[in-house]
């Protein structure tokens, strides 16, 4: 959300509204889809299309989350959510994949919805800022997503 120095509302930004009309499309496109075995057929190729049209290192990064995730998470599906790979629980994104081109940020973000089961205490995290995904980055992202499904 955009204001003004005077407080005043502006609207949303234009990457904002992007990430809107994407999330209705990915709607009406889930909701045509036939049989469950097709549905997750096609919203896999449909994350693994959107990780392939990013920026080289956003590119890179997604690629490797996704395989730790995939690899340490079965039981979640791939699926798009506002334009960004996501990986859901019985129909309710666990985790979700923001490049760092998606709102002109410095760094892209591994975030966790409620349905992850990070809780600690009154406080968590839940984002996490990549700029690089290293083998040990690998074992923490890992590490995170066992948890989030427990």
């Amino acid at each position: 959300m955009s204001s003004t120095d005077s407080g005043t509302y502006e609207g949303f930004t234009a990457e904002e509204r992007a990430a809107m009309k994407e999330h209705a499309q990915e709607q009406k496109k889930a909701a045509r889809r036939a049989s469950r075995e097709e549905k997750a057929a096609e919203a896999l190729r449909d994350v693994l299309t959107k990780i392939s049209e990013m920026q080289d290192s956003d590119r890179i990064m997604a690629e490797r989350v996704h395989a730790v995730i995939t690899a340490n998470a079965p039981a979640l599906a791939p699926r798009l959510w506002y334009g960004m790979p996501a990986y859901a629980l019985d129909g309710k994104v666990v985790c979700f994949f923001q490049s760092a081109a998606k709102f002109k940020a410095r760094y892209a973000t591994l975030g966790f919805n409620d349905p992850a089961k990070l809780d600690d205490g009154p406080m968590w995290a839940t984002a996490f800022a990549l700029t690089e995904v290293t083998p040990e980055v690998e074992e923490r992202i890992a590490a995170l997503i066992k948890r989030a499904v427990s």
